[in-house]
């Protein structure tokens, strides 16, 4: 596992400009070693700032987005284009404006799908197996996979303290979630674990705390984001206000 590095932006457009310039050269160097990429999308206000950035770059058309993978890192278990869904956010404000191969879209399923969260959260095991790396049973091969934090520390739909955080399994359905909605699926920290590289993009004073003690080494169970290691990168992306506490011998970084 990779040791962990922070980059530091003036404020959040910048933040979001500076992702999506790195999130297009990372895809087109995974497209130059292997033909294809692959990349994990989250949700939030950052997030949606950094796909709006990635649709306004003009390398972006450098991207062969045909040969792109996309999933998601965790899903609220809501109606299909619930606004408050994070592939409803991706597909508005990147999805739609690119030439993307629908079938090499991957969405968590919808709470109207006819599965309960137990059964969407197999049935997108079963889609990430059918797209396994060769010698593999489990998991395809991750580029980037990008994170949100929480207030709390919390990533994807692994929040601390939560039963899910001890969930071996590929991906967990979440029940009880402290932050609403109560119900929704997310890929478990092993999962998680295995991109190539991981990228936890954090803007506002808010989120200050928790990367804070994410960085000083926190434990993983009451602070998830300390538990999530690349196995190439680890990357933390911040702006100048999340990056408020981020412990001393980061600060060279910044």
């Amino acid at each position: 596992m990779s040791e962990a590095s922070v980059a530091v932006h003036a404020d959040a457009d910048l933040l979001a400009q500076a992702v999506a310039a790195r999130l297009v050269v990372r895809l087109l160097d995974a497209q130059a070693e292997r033909g294809q990429a692959s990349v994990v999308l989250t949700g939030g206000r950052i997030a949606a700032a950094v796909y709006r950035a990635v649709t306004e770059l003009p390398a972006r058309d450098a991207v062969d987005w045909s040969r792109v993978d996309f999933w998601w890192g965790d899903e609220r278990f809501l109606p299909a284009g619930d606004p408050e869904r994070n592939e409803t956010q991706a597909r508005a404000a990147l999805l739609d404006t690119l030439p993307v191969d629908p079938a090499r879209v991957h969405p968590m399923p919808a709470s109207d799908a006819g599965a309960d969260p137990e059964e969407a959260a197999a049935g997108y095991a079963a889609d990430l197996a059918r797209a396994a790396r060769p010698g593999t049973a489990v998991l395809p091969h991750f580029d980037v996979l990008m994170l949100g934090v929480g207030e709390d520390g919390h990533v994807a739909s692994v929040f601390p303290e939560h039963p899910v955080h001890y969930e071996s399994r590929p991906v967990s359905a979440v029940r009880g979630s402290p932050k609403p909605p109560p119900v929704r699926v997310t890929l478990t920290l092993p999962t998680i674990n295995t991109a190539e590289e991981v990228w936890l993009v954090a803007s506002g004073a808010d989120k200050a705390h928790a990367v804070g003690m994410a960085l000083a080494g926190a434990g993983q169970v009451q602070v998830p984001a300390a538990g999530v290691q690349g196995t190439g990168r680890t990357l933390w992306l911040l702006d100048r206000a999340a990056a408020a506490d981020v412990p001393a011998r980061f600060r060279s970084l910044r």
